[in-house]
């Protein structure tokens, strides 16, 4: 749980597709669960999509850690920042992550507390 939050932002920061796959297979169980108010998707190949998706729609863009992290069990919960670097965020979102028994991410549901008008 250590480096998790660092290790997953990082996967959400990835632009080259063959890296991006490689830390989602790495960060995430197989049968990872990604949810949140725009995406419900299983699987590496769809996370890495989705995460490819929110690229797109924030070219230029990087995640960054928020205030939050707790940790109990098996359990994280933990805020992120998207926004240009050094600048205000424009979103911030809060995420749950679950871990599988080998430590990878069975399944995240993210919250987006703050996203543009």
């Amino acid at each position: 749980m250590e480096n998790l939050v660092e290790r997953y932002l990082a996967a959400w920061n990835e632009t080259d597709a063959d890296a991006r796959a490689k830390a989602v297979a790495e960060l995430w169980s197989e049968d990872g669960v990604y949810t949140d108010p725009l995406a419900a998707v299983t699987g590496h190949e769809a996370i890495a999509a989705v995460i490819a998706g929110a690229q797109g729609m924030f070219p230029g863009m990087v995640f960054t850690p928020g205030e939050v992290f707790e940790t109990h069990h098996n359990v994280a919960r933990f805020t992120w920042h998207l926004g240009a670097p050094g600048a205000e965020p424009i979103v911030v979102g809060f995420d749950v992550a679950e871990l599988a028994g080998d430590g990878r991410i069975r399944r995240v549901l993210g919250f987006l507390d703050k996203v543009p008008a």
